[in-house]
């Protein structure tokens, strides 16, 4: 919570808007219909319209959903930074992951940060990495 909203989050108002809410929804997500905990503001809460009852309070902006539903919300432009593994077990990082999600990439060199490169493989998945002024592949 961030702390501009404290204040507001803890408030008798927001919790008996909250709760009444969640129960005109019969605490069922209004996305997926599992059990709902959120009582998520379609517009965002901002600094700027955090004492706008029409948007703070208001039913209209206001939408049930479980945990999941709510995270995915908030985070569905966050970039996804996770890391995967070649048919090696070799650690392959998320942008890789990206620019060979493209298409038919075998035989392409990706050049890394670091130095060093990839060719893929098609047949195998796998990857065969050189640094950068090597002729021979590993």
């Amino acid at each position: 919570m961030k702390a501009w909203a404290k204040s507001f989050y803890l408030s008798a108002a927001w919790e008996n808007t909250r709760a009444a809410y969640l129960m005109s929804q019969d605490y069922i997500c209004e996305r997926c219909g599992e059990p709902a905990k959120v009582a998520h503001h379609k517009r965002y809460i901002s600094r700027g319209n955090i004492n706008d009852t029409n948007i703070t309070l208001n039913w209209d902006n206001l939408e049930a959903l479980c945990q999941d539903c709510h995270n995915k919300e908030h985070h569905k432009h966050t970039p996804k930074l996770r890391y995967g593994f070649d048919a090696d077990g070799r650690i392959v990082p998320p942008y890789l992951k990206k620019q060979l999600k493209g298409g038919d990439t075998e035989g392409d060199t990706l050049k890394l940060p670091s130095g060093r490169a990839h060719t893929w493989c098609r047949g195998c998945g796998g990857a065969q990495e050189r640094k950068a002024g090597e002729k021979e592949w590993r």
